[in-house]
């Protein structure tokens, strides 16, 4: 049946799936980074405090004092397609085009920063998207990350008349092939090094202690990745966590502090690695990989190794390949 002549053209419907990470500024420049940081640390997911009595202090001291030293550590990291966090959740986008059949659209977006989540999911419905997966690139559920990722999609759900069906992953936390790929990207890059590790560190970002008390189970989730990583290498790990920010108590014992009590304990050759993080980015590449080697060199360690995350190599991008076609199952016929 045709429709009438004055009819809007009509777009053949498509599924869309949208990978969405945590965010970056647009350069690694101090008014940049004090935009991205404003958008970021007035999430009320991130800083959990009355807004009466934070944003005073994020306006008048953070923001004035932050970005310039922010910005310098950008700047160590940053890459000549851009921010490592967008460059590569954009090639593990690009890899992903067309593995899903014709019909999916794959993209991505950041929760703070560019591309804005609005702005593609906007992109996708104009492309004739009626069925679309969020899907937050992060294994361990965290409120200040997942949910507030599903969170701001809603946000724009909420403003539109015609809403496309929606499906959220799942954290994969303890999913067989995520601990698969993190194995083999372990064993892969520890056969690249020219020393023998008595200590493999596996760093999760912090999060205040009183999210756990408050039911959040990303404290749980980490603790699982690691032992059953442990469990199918055969290894060991050390658990720690980084990124302590604000005086507030925070899960640990933290990544700096534990790195400098192994050198002094006798743990001279390290190798750390970051199974938290989807994509390497500023925490890991420039906070784990240059800071953690200071530290632990500074503490009387001799050798040490920062082994990237899975990013858009093939055991990760496999990983997710498995992941994503599980959760379109019914809306695609095969993945």
């Amino acid at each position: 049946m045709l429709p009438p002549p004055n009819h809007p053209p009509i777009v053949p419907p498509r599924i869309g799936v949208l990978l969405i990470n945590l965010g970056t500024p647009d350069g690694p420049d101090a008014r940049s980074v004090k935009r991205y940081l404003g958008e970021f640390l007035s999430d009320r997911r991130v800083v959990e405090l009355p807004a009466i009595a934070w944003q005073p202090i994020l306006r008048g001291i953070i923001l004035n004092t932050r970005p310039k030293k922010s910005a310098h550590a950008y700047g160590l990291v940053w890459r000549e397609d851009g921010s490592p966090l967008a460059a590569i959740t954009r090639a593990q986008s690009e890899a992903l085009q067309g593995a899903f059949g014709a019909g999916v659209t794959v993209d991505w977006a950041m929760r703070y920063g560019n591309p804005s989540i609005p702005d593609r999911l906007a992109a996708m419905k104009a492309a004739g998207c009626e069925r679309i997966l969020l899907a937050p690139l992060y294994p361990q559920y965290c409120a200040a990350t997942t949910a507030t990722a599903n969170d701001k999609a809603f946000a724009v759900l909420a403003g539109m008349r015609w809403q496309p069906a929606i499906r959220t992953l799942p954290p994969y936390h303890d999913d067989a092939g995520y601990i698969d790929a993190l194995k083999t990207s372990l064993e892969a890059g520890l056969a690249t090094l020219d020393f023998q590790p008595d200590t493999i560190l596996a760093s999760f970002h912090g999060m205040p202690k009183r999210t756990l008390q408050l039911g959040d189970p990303y404290h749980c989730h980490c603790q699982k990745t690691a032992r059953l990583l442990g469990e199918a290498t055969g290894r060991d790990l050390v658990i720690a966590f980084q990124s302590r920010f604000g005086p507030a108590k925070w899960l640990g014992p933290a990544t700096d502090e534990t790195l400098e009590a192994l050198a002094r304990a006798g743990k001279k050759k390290a190798v750390v690695i970051a199974p938290g993080f989807s994509a390497d980015c500023l925490e890991t590449l420039e906070e784990l990989a240059i800071r953690g080697r200071e530290s632990f060199v500074g503490a009387g360690g001799t050798d040490f190794a920062y082994l990237p995350c899975l990013n858009d190599g093939e055991p990760g991008m496999a990983m997710l390949r498995r992941l994503l076609a599980r959760e379109l199952e019914g809306w695609v016929r095969s993945a």
